[in-house]
């Protein structure tokens, strides 16, 4: 049966959890009180509407990727995931693929193509596996919270419904790509579900606030542990990096039986939203606003002493006392700010080569000491590790990119900034994984000069002259035709002319919910798997795609709108 949001996290965490939409209760018996808040997704602040056919599709901006889950806690779920439960597996054109490394994927005839992945949503433990294994879907990705299985005392494991997840994975013949989260869930755009940091982690950031990252206004951000101290003793003798380590190896004893079989990659958590960059667009009470520049966030102790040691190392002591004091607030645009704006900016100054190259640096220092735990952990298993990088695209067009320099990633009309962690991925043998691949620039606000497409172009030459694999996901929820054939034509990484034999390694879809299970959403769904399995070489129409779909909808038609209507109740 359907298990509800609450039901599912207290089966994971062993827990006893509240929803606000309802006040239900884990069963499970435990002494863990880790609880998670179901809340209604924030009002937006900013909406973009595309024309296309006749049919608008409002939707929020910007990309920086969707928490693990969306919507309210809907037990009706479950009749949707009854019905589409029942429906007729189809082996055919289902076929196990390898990644391989400089780019695509392929499977064991050696025929390319791009394997597509659904990100699990918490309302369900059984939902629609059937059904996504008949469309051609590889597997799912899945969020295994450090805050949930590591709760409430250092070096116990709680892996719980996890283990049903996996084996249920297993039953249905999907792939899963496991997320080591080891960040907060809540405070990013669509977060719909709080789940803190572990409980005996809080309590040291209460003891010392300077393990929170923290900007220069004093506010601190508890959604991750700042970098500057990820190899102190700082949490009951470990350091930060030590218990990701033994976290993931955990994992690795608790799941060794299916590795490289089921579970088939490792996406290791590195920040926010469980990306390499810093919180540097804060969403949480209403802190930072899209399209604004962010803050950079190197305040607290521990950076600040890395950055006065830096600067003393260059013989410039006084650059060393704090960070830039003239980039403006979350929500200033580059020409507000002295430090940002094109003509004379700090940024493009001595001194902000200095604090850019700085900051960077310490985010890429911080994957690769993470990335180095991984690689050991998971040695000689068969899976693939993982690393997400943001998909920054607002404020693209100008010339300091500030957004994204906040961000840590030093990229500027002057400089590549996704080389050097192309190339940091690249010795390791890891995926860079991308988002906002669905986006077009034209649909974004131009006067904030957005431009996702050049940005995934910027990031897929990059990875090309690294010889890295690029994964890639959708930043927002689309159901249309219009952003399938975006992500077709950037999955193709056709960026020089010379990309013949390179196609993206993976792709995952935000996010599996009711509205993918609408028919017309549902058919359209169908037809872009099986386009992207095919791989860019086949020519066929997306006409005579959907009409070889048509036969499973028309099976599974009355059960969806069954659940449809269920939903709407």
């Amino acid at each position: 049966m359907a298990m509800s949001l609450p039901h599912q996290i207290g089966a994971i965490s062993g827990a006893s959890l509240t929803a606000e939409s309802g006040g239900v209760s884990g069963d499970a018996p435990s002494s863990a009180t880790v609880s998670a808040v179901w809340r209604s997704p924030a009002a937006t602040n900013l909406r973009v509407s595309v024309q296309k056919t006749g049919t608008e599709i409002d939707r929020v901006s910007p990309s920086p990727p969707l928490s693990p889950v969306r919507g309210g806690v809907r037990p009706d779920l479950s009749v949707a995931a009854q019905a589409l439960m029942s429906a007729p597996v189809t082996t055919e054109d289902v076929q196990d693929r390898e990644y391989v490394v400089g780019g695509s994927a392929q499977d064991k005839e050696g025929k390319k193509g791009v394997p597509v992945y659904v990100m699990m949503p918490l309302d369900s433990v059984t939902w629609n596996h059937t059904a996504l294994k008949s469309a051609g879907v590889e597997g799912i990705m899945m969020d295994v919270w450090w805050g949930l299985v590591e709760g409430e005392k250092p070096g116990e494991y709680n892996w719980g419904g996890y283990s049903e997840l996996m084996e249920m994975a297993k039953k249905h013949g999907l792939k899963v790509q496991a997320v080591m989260s080891f960040h907060q869930c809540g405070g990013n755009v669509g977060d719909s579900c709080t789940i803190p940091l572990p409980k005996w982690v809080v309590d040291e950031i209460d003891k010392d606030p300077d393990l929170a990252y923290t900007d220069q206004w004093g506010r601190r951000n508890y959604e991750y542990l700042s970098l500057g101290c990820d190899t102190l003793p700082v949490l009951k003798g470990r350091s930060p990096v030590q218990c990701y380590s033994d976290f993931m190896r955990a994992f690795r004893d608790t799941f060794e039986h299916l590795l490289g079989d089921t579970i088939v990659e490792i996406q290791v958590g590195m920040g926010p939203a469980g990306e390499l960059r810093y919180p540097s667009y804060p969403e949480q009470n209403g802190t930072w606003r899209f399209p604004g520049i962010g803050a950079f966030q190197c305040y607290d102790k521990y950076m600040i002493s890395s950055l006065k040691a830096a600067a003393e190392s260059i013989g410039k002591p006084e650059w060393g006392h704090t960070g830039p004091t003239d980039a403006g607030h979350y929500n200033n645009w580059p020409e507000d700010t002295n430090f940002f704006r094109k003509e004379g900016g700090g940024w493009d100054g001595p001194y902000g080569e200095f604090f850019l190259s700085w900051y960077s640096q310490m985010l890429l220092d911080h994957g690769e000491r993470i990335l180095q735990s991984a690689k050991s952990v998971f040695e000689n298993t068969g899976i693939k590790i993982s690393v997400k990088i943001a998909g920054i695209h607002w404020h693209y067009g100008t010339r300091s990119h500030a957004p994204e320099l906040t961000a840590g990633y030093y990229n500027t009309r002057f400089r590549d900034g996704y080389l050097p962690i192309a190339q940091m991925l690249a010795r390791h043998g890891a995926v860079f994984n991308f988002t906002c691949i669905e986006m077009r620039d034209h649909e974004q606000p131009q006067d904030a000069l957005c431009a996702p497409e050049k940005l995934v172009r910027q990031v897929a030459l990059a990875t090309q002259e690294a010889q890295v694999p690029l994964a890639g996901e959708n930043a927002l929820p689309r159901y249309d035709d219009y952003a399938h054939e975006q992500i077709l034509r950037a999955s193709a990484l056709d960026v020089d002319g010379n990309s013949a034999e390179r196609e993206m390694c993976a792709f995952t879809y935000l996010r599996m919910n009711p509205d993918l299970f609408q028919p017309d959403n549902w058919r359209r769904f169908i037809a872009f798997v099986k386009k992207m399995r095919e791989g860019k070489d086949e020519q066929r129409c997306w006409e005579q795609v959907e009409r070889e779909a048509e036969h499973f909808v028309h099976v599974t038609q009355p059960l969806v709108q069954e659940a449809a209507v269920a939903l709407m109740h």
